[in-house]
């Protein structure tokens, strides 16, 4: 009970301090899920490098077609999966192979078997049996996958429907044992892991809840309790271990954000001594110049008087920049007055 409650404290501090209200929270955290998602595949594309991707176009030098086409189409099927979540869409076989299908669209491939071919990029069922996916274990014979995966999605519709309102617990561990069951069937030839923390996800973006990451670090414990939950046939294992992993990722978030905010603070507070040290000092239109020019990035005394339009000399240097100096609004970046490469910049800067 303490870790359910230890996760309720950490969601209510997450939103208190209204971390998913800022610019472009919402866009950023789904990059960072469908990199960790990707990542656990195999892909070695970054966080950033996802954003210039998928915002710019700009492939990052050094990793491959494969890996860069498979965060594309991830981030499509997730695209449509919040579009689906939004409307409380009805699961069905159908849906999941067309969200599969997106999943898979440019690097799925097409399987030749006695029963005929079948291609993952479409979203088809697998015909074969498999033993890939967490443990090596054997997965449920291919003939039974559609009757499983129609099983699976009438028990998933019913529990959605049945999950009581605002119980943050329940709705997170209905998405937990869905992603397990999901991925249990396997009911596809490839990305199954992918498609079950989509199907996580969008559960968790139909209750309103913030959605969980799977860190690329975590992928060992997050495999464990999948295998663990198997062997033991036991669904409440998959769970705790994901509501821990997901407590963990928050409290780091907000730890984070609250260092973030304090930067902002201490800036402030030095920016308002200079200020009002400022007002004390009379300045001249240049000196003023001065002090906004050093505002962030380290000046030399040449750029200085460059700046204000004068000839470099040891006079004009003390004309415009020692007074600065003398009212603790100007620092120099280094001990030595006779430092060549000495330069200057505002007391507030860090």
């Amino acid at each position: 009970m303490s870790k359910q409650i230890d996760i309720l404290q950490t969601i209510a501090r997450y939103r208190e301090l209204g971390i998913e209200e800022q610019i472009d929270y919402k866009k950023f955290y789904l990059y960072s899920i469908i990199t960790h998602s990707t990542a656990i595949e195999g892909s070695t594309v970054t966080e950033i490098e996802n954003q210039l991707l998928f915002d710019e176009g700009i492939t990052a030098p050094g990793r491959t077609l494969q890996e860069q086409m498979m965060n594309l189409d991830l981030k499509a099927a997730y695209e449509e999966a919040q579009r689906l979540a939004a409307q409380h869409a009805e699961y069905s076989v159908s849906m999941l192979c067309r969200l599969s299908s997106i999943v898979m669209k440019n690097t799925g491939s097409t399987y030749n078997t006695p029963l005929g071919s079948f291609s993952a990029a479409d979203g088809e069922l697998r015909k074969v049996n498999v033993t890939a996916g967490f443990g090596g274990r054997s997965y449920l014979a291919f003939q039974k996958v559609p009757q499983a995966l129609q099983d699976f999605c009438r028990w998933l519709n019913t529990e959605r429907k049945d999950l009581p309102k605002d119980d943050l617990l329940a709705a997170y561990r209905l998405s937990f044992v869905a992603h397990y069951r999901l991925v249990s069937i396997h009911p596809w030839a490839d990305g199954n892991g992918r498609m079950s923390r989509l199907v996580m996800n969008m559960l968790q973006w139909e209750f309103g809840l913030i959605p969980v990451k799977v860190l690329k670090e975590q992928k060992a414990e997050y495999i464990q309790a999948l295998n663990d939950t198997r062997d033991k046939e036991d669904e409440t294992i998959f769970p705790d271990v994901m509501l821990r992993l997901h407590n963990g990722n928050l409290l780091a978030e907000i730890k984070e954000y609250t260092k973030s905010l304090q930067k902002v603070t201490e800036h402030r507070q030095k920016s308002n001594r200079v200020a009002q040290k400022s007002n004390r000092v009379r300045l001249t239109a240049k000196q003023q110049k001065v002090l906004e020019f050093c505002d962030n990035i380290p000046r030399t005394a040449q750029e200085i008087l460059e700046m204000v339009g004068v000839k470099y000399q040891t006079k004009t240097l003390d004309q415009y920049v020692n007074k600065l100096l003398d009212a603790g609004l100007l620092r120099p970046t280094t001990e030595q007055k006779n430092d060549p490469h000495r330069r200057y910049i505002t007391a507030h800067s860090d």
